[in-house]
């Protein structure tokens, strides 16, 4: 009895010479089915897992940090400090710090710090904020971020957190459920609605529509030159300009209309 994929293959065969194909282009059609049968068959199914960082990748991370944000916002970047400098402080959250991997190796990382909402009257909220998050530059765009954000979303979830507040570009975040904080009246201790200041809400109706002002974590703000003697100790990369960068610097200083919040 004839192999069915042989036999398909002939049939499609017989069916490109009565189309007018010479022999020539036939077999090399065959081949390539052949070979695509082949590849097929012998494909390695990608091994995904997400699990909390150890003592034993961050040197790892960082590097991977580095590689993402390097030139993405400014020349150089400063992410891989944060990320050194996080984790030592009170603030930080080492059971919504995460990588994820693919077949053992480490392609991203997400980490979240403690933050906090003050109402007009002085009620204040715990809540988080992420970042850096990141992931190789070979490897972004193919859903792997995302696996990562959705993951920690439910942990967070889990240990009784409501609200996330982040900064970066909107078009990066909204297919994930975050809102312009404007939504949430959410500001910044200076009454401003930053473009870049999203929220996110994990359980339905954590916010009640108060005038909130955010507060982030004091880690945030790093010393650059501490960050510059930190990248030192990397291997060298080129510091330069691209486009990106100016997308950055228009979102980073543009603030939203107090005029109306819809």
């Amino acid at each position: 009895m004839r192999n069915t994929t042989t036999f398909d293959t002939h049939l499609f065969a017989k069916q490109l010479e009565s189309k007018g194909f010479s022999p020539q282009q036939v077999g090399e059609i065959n081949d390539a089915l052949k070979n695509a049968f082949q590849s097929q068959k012998t494909a390695k199914k990608e091994v995904i897992k997400i699990r909390n960082e150890q003592k034993a990748d961050y040197e790892k991370v960082e590097a991977i940090t580095r590689k993402a944000f390097y030139n993405l916002y400014v020349p150089g970047c400063a992410e891989h400090y944060l990320v050194h400098a996080m984790r030592h402080h009170n603030d930080f959250l080492p059971e919504l710090d995460f990588v994820i991997e693919i077949d053992g190796s480490i392609i991203g990382n997400i980490m979240y710090t403690k933050a906090r909402l003050v109402d007009e009257a002085g009620k204040e909220k715990k809540i988080l904020t992420f970042g850096p998050v990141c992931v190789l530059p070979e490897y972004q765009r193919k859903g792997y971020g995302k696996m990562l954000m959705e993951h920690s979303f439910k942990e967070a979830t889990a240990l009784g957190y409501d609200v996330i507040v982040i900064f970066g570009s909107p078009s990066n975040y909204v297919g994930l459920g975050f809102k312009s904080c404007k939504k949430y009246n959410i500001c910044m201790e200076n009454g401003t609605y930053p473009s870049a200041m999203m929220v996110k809400e994990l359980k339905p109706n954590a916010l009640d529509g108060r005038k909130w002002f955010y507060h982030d974590s004091p880690v945030m703000h790093i010393d650059e030159k501490e960050a510059e003697k930190f990248d030192e100790t990397f291997e060298k990369m080129e510091k330069k300009h691209q486009p990106s960068q100016e997308e950055f610097y228009i979102y980073s200083h543009s603030i939203l209309s107090l005029r109306d919040f819809y």
